[in-house]
């Protein structure tokens, strides 16, 4: 019986490995699509693979995203952080892990999530980007706007990108 058979057979599939690229791993499957759309790869050029609700022993399922021929920037990958502080980010070449990188809360985000408040000015004027203060309310990551200071939780962010 052929290797793949067997596998099939176990339930087991895989997805193939990328050559060089991104791979951000132990993303929770509610925030795959946020993520997606916070690096704009639903418009990107570059070979893309994700899966969702994918087993994990660490944090039970789970989302993943492999990104062929890219890097993220360390200010994507802190923006990672807001919709997925759990992920892992492992920098690909030659089929290997070269590098791991840590994701980390940046201090203040600008121009790709939306205030929560209908009035605040920046969805009013189109031409004013958002502005937040990132910080820690009950354990959980929450942003404050600059300008009319509404508090916007971390599972209500919305990516405007």
């Amino acid at each position: 019986m052929s290797e793949e058979r067997k596998n099939h057979k176990k339930g087991v599939l895989e997805v193939s490995a990328i050559e060089n690229g991104t791979v951000i791993d132990h993303i929770p499957p509610t925030s795959l699509f946020k993520v997606i759309k916070l690096l704009g790869l639903d418009r990107t050029t570059h070979q893309v693979t994700f899966g969702t609700n994918l087993q994990s022993k660490r944090i039970g399922t789970k989302a993943i995203i492999k990104i062929a021929d890219k890097d993220c920037a360390d200010e994507e990958i802190g923006y990672i952080s807001l919709v997925a502080p759990s992920a892992r980010i492992n920098i690909i070449r030659d089929y290997e892990v070269s590098e791991k990188r840590v994701v980390e809360v940046p201090t203040h985000v600008e121009g790709f999530v939306k205030c929560g408040n209908p009035m605040c000015v920046t969805n009013q004027e189109p031409h004013v980007r958002t502005r937040f203060d990132v910080f820690t309310r009950n354990g959980e990551l929450a942003l404050r706007c600059k300008y009319c200071e509404k508090i916007t939780a971390q599972e209500q962010i919305e990516i405007i990108r």
